[in-house]
């Protein structure tokens, strides 16, 4: 078997699957464990108990799948043409959601795509045993990515491509092939900091450390408890994840769009009113969010994004209303972060009138006596 052919010939089934690269690397992750054991004796990784759980699995791909030598990594762009997110982030009466999750779930679509791709090379090597994963297993994909070339490590852990910036989703096909492989490419990240600087919650603690934490993403959508009250402030108009780092790379002026259909916003989802989304029952949120990556967070944790975005949001008597009108029907946790942003949203309410009355009696003040 000319396996030097049979890798090119991948990456142009690849390419032709809808992958903007695709890259060969061998499986050696030893070199990732010290610093995953570090991170998480340092309890960065939170309430995310199965990372510790299967730590030692992590950096060995060849226990997920017995027989592997070769992974197969590709990355797909998730970018959307109407992003819009300058007109979501500044106005703080709208819901921010994180822009991979604005359309359909990718981890089916791109899980197909990779079967697509090993049944594609099996047709041409009989030998081949495959299996592939889109964060379906306790698989370090970004170490996989960066040692197969398709980018390097960003100071925000992300993985960044010279002319890609970050966009993108991660794949792997781990084969039993010894496929020739491609070499890691060179870390251009420089003197910039700007991730470091932006992170609302200031979770990236040093270059190339993120402290999930404090992270945005972690908190709204990995976290299933009340959030840290010293954090809710920071966390803006964000319902569900967090692009800020992403936003600030230089790099990502070179960002590519996506071309999948399935990855455009969903109207109800592109910059939502907060009180629309509030307005959803159980059953209309399962509804909006079929085939969505949103929908495995639960309602509860929605309901408490929302929360924490209203509280954030400038004083408004329908927010208030709204807030009031669902606390007796809520979990504890929710009714926590309710009464947390019914607080903010009264004490700026009260603040605002008193400013009016200040406002009113300098004027009279000023007026002439017969006015």
């Amino acid at each position: 078997m000319d396996y030097h052919q049979l890798a090119a010939d991948i990456k142009r089934w690849g390419a032709e699957l809808g992958f903007q690269k695709v890259g060969i690397t061998d499986i050696d992750l030893s070199a990732e464990r010290d610093y995953l054991q570090k991170w998480l004796a340092s309890g960065m990784h939170g309430t995310m108990e199965w990372m510790a759980r299967h730590a030692d699995l992590r950096t060995r791909p060849d226990q997920l799948h017995p027989g592997t030598v070769r992974a197969i990594s590709v990355r797909m762009n998730y970018l959307p043409a109407e992003a819009g997110f300058a007109k979501t982030l500044k106005n703080p009466r709208l819901g921010y959601i994180s822009r991979y999750a604005l359309g359909r779930d990718y981890h089916k679509l791109m899980r197909k795509r990779l079967k697509q791709l090993g049944d594609r090379i099996q047709e041409a090597c009989s030998d081949l045993d495959f299996r592939p994963f889109v964060d379906s297993a306790p698989i370090m994909e970004k170490p996989l990515a960066i040692k197969a070339g398709l980018g390097w490590r960003g100071k925000h852990t992300l993985v960044l491509d010279e002319g890609s910036g970050s966009w993108f989703f991660l794949g792997e096909l781990l084969i039993n092939l010894p496929l020739p492989t491609d070499q890691p490419v060179e870390e251009k990240c420089g003197s910039c900091s700007a991730c470091i600087t932006i992170c609302p919650t200031q979770a990236i603690v040093e270059p190339y450390v993120l402290d999930a934490r404090k992270c945005i993403s972690y908190l709204t959508i990995e976290l299933r408890d009340s959030i840290p009250e010293p954090l809710r402030p920071l966390i803006g108009n964000r319902i569900y994840g967090c692009d800020d780092c992403q936003l600030i790379c230089p790099w990502n002026r070179y960002a590519q769009l996506t071309d999948e259909n399935d990855f455009s916003p969903r109207a109800n989802l592109h910059a939502p009113e907060l009180l629309e989304l509030w307005a959803w029952d159980e059953e209309t949120f399962l509804k909006q969010t079929e085939g969505s990556p949103i929908r495995r967070i639960g309602y509860d944790c929605w309901l408490r994004n929302l929360a924490v975005a209203m509280g954030n949001a400038p004083t408004d008597t329908d927010i208030i209303h709204a807030l009031e009108q669902r606390r007796e029907h809520c979990t504890a946790m929710v009714q926590e972060h309710i009464d947390w942003a019914l607080q903010r949203q009264r004490s700026e309410a009260v603040k605002v009138e008193k400013q009016v009355v200040r406002l009113v009696r300098a004027i009279e003040k000023g007026l002439p006596r017969d006015a």
